[in-house]
Order: structure tokens, then C-alpha cells, then sequence
């Protein structure tokens, strides 16, 4: 059985890094191992629909190079080139907005969203909105447009994570999905300081993968 591929959109080779990180202790004794890459032509964070819409094309060819895959997971919120990959294999292709929002609603009622950047909002809620589960979504806030790499590294900015959750428990979210796989860093952290569950979607698209691969024969 060949490995879960998990494309990291961006060029921040410390974002993925991080991931490998992040999804070592999910990687079974007996079964697909993950691989994680990213696209080094692509921009460091992804900020901007433009930004998701090219590096999109990136994860549908980076995909289609390797046939070999089990399964494949596109490692940024946005979830780009999710629809347009699975088009093009026949493997599962996971988005990690998609897995992270759904491993939070088997935690709790409600769920709320730390995004990167408020023009992030906007994008989200659409893929929100065409999931079918805006209902269970008790608000998502955003940090003031920081970079992927710094928002799970600078201490500043997991200050302004820990009182966007604060603020997301007030509003009744009993679990938090972390919007950026460059968050990855600081999900056990934040979890402790805020006191509800905080979801790291990379990690959740990992163990779905994992799912539905199955066991090697």
C-alpha cells in the first residue's frame, strides 16, 4: 500500500515540518505511512482567494505525480484543489477544513474557528455553508493577517490564540478548530489554557485518511 500523501499548499518548509510533527504519533506500526510535502513555488502563506484558487491547480498536479498514493490530504484551511483532485483520482482526497469542522462536531454542539485573517472569514463560511453545518458553528474570529509560520511560533500571537478561544467559549463553542496547519504547534498548549477541545484539522484529515484506507492487505 502506497503512503497518505498530505500536500502542505505552502512553501514554508517549517509549516511542514511541523506537520510531520504533528501526525507522527497517528502513523500506524502496520499500515500506509504518511508523507508530507509542500509546493515550493507557492507563497508562504496562503492569504488571499487568488492565492487558493493557483495554489489549488499546485495540489491537483502535485496529486496526479503520484499515482502510487493512498490517499491524499490537501494540509491548508482552505482546502484547495480539493474538488478539482477528486475529479482527477480515484483515491479519497480530504480537505482539512472539511475533517477538522466534522472531527469538532463529534466533540461538542457548537464549534468556533481561530482563522488567520479576517478576509479568511468570508472564504471558510462558504465551504461552512455547503457542508450544511452553519448551525453548529458559534462564531470564528480571526488574528490580524499573520503569517502561517508565525501562528504557531510567535508567543504575541498565541496570546491573541488564547483570547480568540476564551472568546469562542463565551459564545458557546465547546470545541476549537485551528485554521491554519501552521497552528499545529500550539494545539495541546491551547487546549489546556482555554479548557475546551482544540482541534488541529491537519491531524483530524490524517486520522480520516487513515479510516478509509483501511488496514494493508
Amino acid at each position: 500500500m502506497g503512503p497518505i500523501l498530505i500536500i502542505n499548499p505552502n512553501s514554508a518548509a517549517s509549516v511542514t515540518q511541523g506537520i510531520r510533527d504533528a501526525i507522527a504519533h497517528l502513523a500506524p506500526a502496520h499500515g500506509p505511512a504518511f508523507e508530507v510535502t509542500d509546493l515550493p513555488a507557492s507563497p508562504a502563506t496562503i492569504m488571499t482567494a487568488e492565492d487558493v484558487a493557483r495554489v489549488g491547480l499546485g495540489v491537483a498536479e502535485a496529486a496526479q505525480a503520484r499515482p502510487d498514493a493512498a490517499a491524499y490530504v490537501s494540509a491548508c484551511f482552505s482546502d484547495p484543489g480539493v474538488e478539482l483532485t477528486r475529479t482527477l483520482v480515484k483515491q479519497p482526497v480530504i480537505g482539512v477544513q472539511e475533517a477538522g469542522i466534522l472531527t469538532a462536531m463529534a466533540r461538542a454542539d457548537l464549534f468556533g474557528i481561530i482563522a488567520l485573517a479576517p478576509g479568511s472569514v468570508a472564504r471558510h463560511r462558504v465551504k461552512i455553508r455547503a457542508m450544511g453545518v452553519e448551525s453548529r458553528l458559534a462564531a470564528e474570529l480571526a488574528l490580524p493577517g499573520v503569517s502561517a509560520e508565525a501562528s504557531g511560533r510567535d508567543p504575541e500571537i498565541y496570546g491573541m490564540c488564547v483570547t480568540l478561544g476564551r472568546e469562542l467559549a463565551d459564545k458557546g463553542a465547546g470545541a476549537v478548530v485551528l485554521g491554519c496547519a501552521g497552528m499545529a504547534p500550539i494545539r495541546a498548549r491551547l487546549e489546556r489554557d482555554i479548557g475546551i477541545a482544540v482541534i488541529d484539522p491537519v491531524q483530524a484529515a490524517a486520522a480520516m485518511a487513515l479510516g478509509l484506507v483501511g488496514a494493508p492487505e
